[in-house]
């Protein structure tokens, strides 16, 4: 995921908005829009080269207006907060790292697309890909980079579910590969643990 937030970096400055074509105004039909949403994530990352894939597991909170909680639990504990002007990591309750918005501009945007891909926000999406999408009994989307810059590194991204997003794949230049699995949805300010809400 770091690698992937300087990625989007080099795309940051020169992205632009248009308009969703049909089926995604009807994807974005579909789609919930909760204020607050929590659920488990399971991730397997496939390395170049390496024959056994890195798996990892916790807890995601996407809360509107505020933020996104990444909860990683198992197989070490780790927490990643990005909110509108920053980007903290947490080892347990020590901060490991911090990048503000006032220092490094490109932080909104960074945060901006990483709601975007966790809410299903294809008309936020739009910003730095073109996307096209499909339907049958659940949704399909994939994302192409709009900068070359942006495709070279990254490769490419899909994104499939029904009422949430339910996968995130991504393939990157180099030949990693991360799946995401999105799991045991709740909704409401109840969703989030007394802990995540005071991160929040």
């Amino acid at each position: 995921m770091k690698r992937f937030f300087a990625v989007l970096c080099l795309a940051a400055a020169s992205a632009t908005a248009t308009a969703a074509p049909a089926p995604l105004a009807k994807i974005e039909a579909m789609l919930a829009k909760p204020e607050q949403m929590c659920g488990r994530f399971d991730q397997t990352k496939q390395l170049a080269g390496m024959k056994r894939p890195l798996a990892s597991s916790g807890r995601f909170c996407v809360v509107a207006g505020k933020g996104v909680l990444w909860r990683t639990l198992k197989p070490f504990a780790n927490t990643l907060r990005l909110t509108r002007d920053e980007i903290v990591t947490y080892q347990g309750e020590r901060v490991a790292m911090r990048l503000e918005a006032k220092q490094e501009p490109t932080v909104r945007m960074i945060n901006s697309v990483l709601f975007a891909m966790l809410g299903g926000d294809l008309k936020q999406l739009e910003t730095l890909f073109e996307i096209d999408g499909s339907i049958d009994t659940d949704w399909h989307v994939a994302l192409k980079a709009r900068q070359p810059g942006l495709a070279k590194a990254i490769g490419a991204i899909s994104l499939d579910g029904a009422t949430y997003v339910k996968n995130i794949h991504i393939v990157e230049a180099s030949g990693d590969r991360t799946d995401i699995v999105f799991s045991e949805i709740n909704t409401g300010p109840a969703a989030l643990l007394p802990e995540e809400a005071a991160l929040l």
